[in-house]
């Protein structure tokens, strides 16, 4: 069927979808494990179909899932609620040194979530390339010192990822037009600058949303970021000291209006990474300020002066044993925007990744970096190289009882509703079935909601949240 947009309407019963998803799941299975024990561990099946030349880089990569929600905590959308989706990206590049020229296709669409499902652009991004850049490589700077720069459409992790993120759990990924150079210092320090302007994503309607529709995404001198990361190496011997300052812009258009955000955030992060038999740490706090309006609506003219901030602190150990269990203990709280007048305090993560510290997210995510105090424990294991487990235990605090609670929507302006919002409880399984090529991820996470989830007035009465997924990924 098609829409009067000119879309595709895909309409699918959930029995058939799961039906659909099961044979998807074990085909991908079985094709694999018949290329895996035939193949050679080096060898690349896209490379020898089109008789790759020297210097040419190809990968593709296809992740199925499905995922399930009941319990639902935001307001205005599906009790309960089903999704598949699929995520399938290829990318080539080309090296003929120094100069490197590559391209990154990413297609993730959503099927069997119900009208008014949570999901949107954060799941479904179709037919995007994410991906279009020249490179330069440097190699034999003074001092031993390297250097890539790269100019076009790319992807990027920056540092934790808290503030700058290629998505790595998400159905789709943050992207960027610009250009950035990223400088390596013989002893290890490093140097990010980057300018970019940030995609927004097509399309965001609810129609082409679940109509998986094909748009080129949007980007443009209206939302600019930019800035550096310096990292110094060997600090308190084997740990790391980050120090970074972001620029975010943002203006209306004639295609959008928006809350017209000129934030700076400056941050420091000192680290060092698990070891066997060793503690390990991560320091990080971010200050946000600038200027900012209440809302994206047209009739929000009203600038405000932005004061917020985050802090993430963790402590951890990694035992001796078969299991290499590393036990951690954490504390997060971000700034939520309070009743003061002229004043906006709710911080921004930018482009930050979440689901490697707060759960999983598609049609869960609760946690983010926002109005939140929270302290955890975790459990990882690794019984073999193959195999790697977690468990993480929350406890939920609103930082400020006016503001909406974290990623959840839910709100009480008077304050009323007290800050406890509730415990959680996650856990995750994965398991590579052919290693390097078809890897099983699961997991499941609990929301026992508390007075907060339960008393704001605009929070669902639909009891605690529950949510599991699992998906299968093939890597070429």
């Amino acid at each position: 069927m098609t829409s009067r947009s000119g879309r595709c309407d895909v309409r699918v019963d959930k029995g058939r979808l799961r039906k659909i998803s099961r044979r998807l799941i074990w085909g991908v299975a079985v094709c694999a494990a018949t290329w895996g024990g035939t193949a050679h561990a080096d060898s690349n099946p896209l490379l020898e179909a089109v008789g790759a030349p020297e210097g040419l880089t190809l990968k593709a990569g296809i992740r199925s899932r499905i995922e399930g929600i009941d319990g639902q905590f935001r307001p205005n959308s599906a009790t309960d609620d089903f999704m598949w989706s699929i995520k399938t990206n290829l990318f080539a590049e080309y090296d003929a040194g120094p100069v490197r020229i590559g391209g990154e296709l990413w297609d993730g669409r959503a099927y069997g979530q119900k009208k008014n499902s949570s999901a949107g652009t954060t799941e479904v991004n179709a037919m995007e390339l994410v991906q279009a850049y020249v490179g330069l490589d440097l190699d034999d700077l003074p001092g031993g010192s390297k250097a890539t720069a790269k100019a076009g459409r790319f992807t990027l992790d920056i540092g934790s990822r808290r503030l700058i993120a290629r998505q790595a759990f998400r159905n789709t990924t943050n992207a960027y037009t610009g250009a950035y150079v990223d400088w390596t210092g013989k002893a290890g320090d490093r140097l990010i600058l980057l300018w970019s302007m940030p995609h927004q994503r097509l399309p965001d309607d609810a129609d082409g949303i679940r109509e998986d529709g094909v748009e080129w995404d949007r980007e443009s001198t209206d939302l600019q970021l930019f800035g550096g990361h310096f990292t110094k190496a060997g600090v308190f011997g084997k740990g790391t000291l980050e120090l970074y300052g972001y620029r975010l812009f943002e203006r209306d258009s004639d295609a959008q209006h928006t809350r017209n955000r000129r934030l700076f955030t400056p941050g420091v992060r000192l680290s060092r990474k698990p070891a066997n038999g060793a503690f390990d740490y991560d320091l990080e706090a971010a200050y946000q300020f600038g200027k900012t309006r209440g809302s994206a609506a047209a009739s929000d003219l009203t600038d405000l002066d932005v004061s917020a901030y985050f802090v993430h602190a963790e402590i951890g150990k990694t035992f001796g044993g078969a299991w290499k269990p590393r036990l951690s203990v954490h504390f997060d709280e971000a700034s939520g925007d309070g009743p003061k007048a002229g004043r906006y305090n709710r911080f921004d993560t930018l482009y930050g990744a979440r689901r490697f510290e707060f759960g999983p997210t598609g049609l869960n995510g609760p946690v983010g970096r926002a109005n939140l105090m929270s302290p955890g424990v975790r459990l990882d294991v690794k019984p073999d190289k193959r195999t790697d487990a977690s468990v993480m235990y929350r406890a939920l605090w609103l930082a400020d009882a006016s503001d909406s609670f974290s990623s959840t929507g839910v709100r009480d302006r008077t304050g009323n509703s007290g800050r406890f919002a509730g415990h959680q409880l996650e856990a995750r399984v994965r398991h590579w079935i052919i290693p390097d090529l078809l890897r099983v991820d699961t997991g499941a996470a609990y929301l026992a909601k508390r007075r907060f989830l339960h008393d704001a007035p605009n929070a669902p009465d639909t009891g605690d949240t529950k949510y599991a997924y699992l998906d299968f990924s093939l890597e070429i």
